[in-house]
């Protein structure tokens, strides 16, 4: 049975007994775990600036073999003392049966499913039994591939094991684009699972998204301003010597300045007379434009049906490749008098123009029951 985009069962954030305003919620801490003495240094950092949840990598997937791929389960003894001394909730990610039972067996409070392992289903299933019975909090990172689909199908996974403290965290998606960040975020797909799941607490990591401090605030700020609960964000007590993602991580010091100084959390709504009669009427009038797009965007579909009983009669090929050119440098040099910008035009027309030629498809191959 599918439960695609039905009700996720999930017990809010606030439920979970680990974050507390104000917001966003955070949970911190170095990408590996590498020594016990830097494990409870950054902690201690952490720990001072606020932070109540410790995040801190024990298993890690390398692209290569011979990088560092973690201390393995040693370094769930230090995460005990952080629990222990600092009082910090701790978290780490897993991508097994028998990782989820070290966790469960050193009393970690939440865990994490990664990108690549939320792209093999049978991983996640693994994952979802060995969870099943327990009341854990789990995050699910996306796939490393733009498959929403595929990330949806982990949550269900999870939901059927019983799994109530469920979450997501957007990390970006894998891509060959010449792009600033390291990975492709995909806003896009991130605003779909929330528009589909409300229910869901929504984590973005800018650290792994941006792949270098430079871009941490930019990207925590976007998220928050699309109204996501939380942030992960690694942080390292030198990352210079880190040894992994050392350009990524930011000091406990950097992550104060950020949270403290930098980012803007702004409400999802207002009490205000004046802006909800102001947001209403301009709502109003998008509204009355987004029908004059369908209704504009209908006509223009009629008339493409119409092209392809010509093209059908006189034994045309449906796409004209100069046609096309020249229509979209038409549409983007007028776009530009608008100002607006050529990919966001280059979308939507080749969107548009994809339902074109799929109909005019349906008329030559004659599956189309408008004549």
């Amino acid at each position: 049975m599918i439960m695609a985009d039905k009700k996720l069962d999930i017990v809010p954030l606030s439920g979970w007994g680990m974050f507390t305003d104000p917001r966003p919620s955070v949970v911190a801490g170095p990408c590996s775990a590498e020594s016990e003495e830097q494990v409870m240094e950054t902690a201690k950092g952490l720990k001072e600036l606020g932070i109540n949840v410790f995040r801190a990598g024990i298993w890690k997937p390398r692209t290569h073999p011979g990088c560092f791929e973690g201390i393995g389960v040693p370094g769930l003894k230090w995460l005990q003392r952080v629990q222990k001394e600092y009082g910090l909730k701790v978290a780490t990610e897993v991508a097994s049966e028998k990782h989820v039972a070290e966790c469960l067996k050193h009393g970690v409070d939440m865990v994490w499913i990664g990108a690549r392992t939320t792209a093999n289903p049978f991983l996640v299933q693994e994952i979802a039994d060995a969870l099943k019975g327990t009341d854990i909090p789990v995050l699910v990172k996306n796939p490393v591939n733009p498959d929403l689909e595929l990330w949806i199908g982990a949550l269900e996974r999870l939901s059927r094991a019983g799994i109530r403290k469920l979450g997501v965290i957007h990390r970006g998606f894998s891509t060959f684009d010449k792009i600033k960040y390291r990975n492709d975020p995909h806003w896009d797909i991130a605003l779909e699972m929330r528009s589909r799941y409300p229910e869901l607490p929504f984590f973005t990591d800018p650290s792994h998204l941006g792949g270098s401090r430079d871009y941490i605030l930019e990207i925590s700020q976007r998220s928050l301003d699309l109204g996501f609960e939380g942030l992960m964000v690694e942080s390292h007590c030198n990352p210079q010597v880190a040894l992994s993602d050392s350009k990524q991580q930011l000091t406990p010091e950097q992550l104060k300045d950020l949270l403290h100084n930098q980012i803007v959390v702004r409400e999802s709504d207002s009490d205000s007379k004046e802006w909800r009669e102001n947001i209403d009427q301009l709502r109003a009038k998008i509204d009355v434009i987004d029908e004059s797009i369908i209704y504009s965007l209908g006509s223009r579909l009629k008339i493409s049906r119409q092209i392809g009983e010509y093209k059908k009669n006189n034994n045309v090929a449906i796409v004209q490749a100069a046609r096309w050119d020249a229509l979209m440098a038409k549409a983007i040099a007028i776009g530009n008098e608008y100002g607006l910008p050529e990919k966001f035009l280059t979308d939507v027309f080749n969107a548009i123009h994809e339902a074109s030629v799929e109909a005019q498809n349906e008329i030559i191959s004659g599956k189309s029951s408008e004549q």
